[in-house]
């Protein structure tokens, strides 16, 4: 039995259907236990990632764990899986984890959730992905008001990647050996712009959408209605500041998987009914 926290979420939901493609039996965790958005043939099961002691039922007889970063007791959750006997974990990062920059209040949490897997006493495969494609799902209030997407960092280029491949690098980390002790740095297969993006998901939606770069202030306003400022000042210092370039398309994926990944143009068709719903 393999357990994948975040199940709903854009990279758990890819790893689900990772596994089970693969003929895992696959225990899905989500704050309530419903089965609802989850690939057939997943077992739902709560659990709470802020309280480790609430995971006993989930992670009782589990083989493998893949888990999200950054909550507040990540030595708790990596202690309550190896006493129930979890033999490997997969453990979901970022880019920014490479640059140790402690200041960085995105990459201080991905940080400390790599130092306690090293430090759990459990065999690990850490996984860096650059942004994800499925971002663009965030355009959708703007795609039902109208045909302009007024977008953030207009001038960074970032190899964005399609959370199926993160999905298929996690699965082949938990079910193969070969893998224990590796960090995957992940990235799409080409660099684009948000204009660039914008244009493909246009061509693949069959309709003509327009860019319009939005200003940096009024991108901060925005961003900082919706998340803490910390992490607002973060993402800037990324893709302003120039502290992050996630524009170099890297080979991982298809070293694990034998694959190429998938281009933005393949996740905008596989998503198309997202945006047209």
């Amino acid at each position: 039995m393999y357990l994948v926290t975040g199940a709903t979420g854009n990279v758990g939901r890819e790893v689900v259907r990772a596994l089970l493609d693969r003929g895992a039996p696959v225990r899905a965790l989500t704050r309530t236990g419903d089965a609802a958005g989850l690939p057939k043939g997943a077992e739902a099961v709560a659990g709470d990632l802020n309280d480790p002691a609430s995971l006993a039922p989930a992670l009782a007889g589990v083989r493998g764990v893949f888990f999200l970063p950054g909550y507040a007791d990540m030595p708790g959750l990596l202690a309550a899986a190896k006493g129930a006997g979890v033999e490997r974990v997969v453990q979901l990062s970022g880019r920014s984890a490479a640059t140790g920059d402690m200041t960085n209040a995105v990459t201080a949490y991905m940080v400390r959730t790599e130092e306690a897997v090293r430090a759990a006493g459990l065999p690990w495969t850490i996984i860096r992905p650059s942004a994800f494609d499925a971002n663009a799902l965030r355009w959708l209030p703007q795609l039902r008001a109208g045909d302009v997407l007024r977008l953030p960092f207009a001038g960074v280029p970032i190899a964005s990647i399609d959370p199926y491949d993160i999905g298929e690098v996690a699965a082949v980390a938990l079910l193969a050996d070969g893998h224990d002790g590796r960090v995957y740095d992940l990235s799409g297969p080409e660099p684009l712009l948000p204009a660039d993006q914008v244009r493909i998901l246009g061509e693949t939606l069959g309709c003509e959408l327009r860019f319009e770069a939005q200003p940096d202030a009024e991108a901060r306003a925005e961003m900082e209605a919706a998340m803490p400022k910390e992490y607002v000042d973060a993402f800037f210092r990324f893709y302003v500041d120039g502290d992050l370039d996630e524009s170099p398309v890297l080979p991982t994926v298809r070293e694990v998987t034998g694959r190429d990944p998938r281009t933005f143009a393949q996740w905008a068709r596989a998503h198309a009914g997202d945006f047209a719903s």
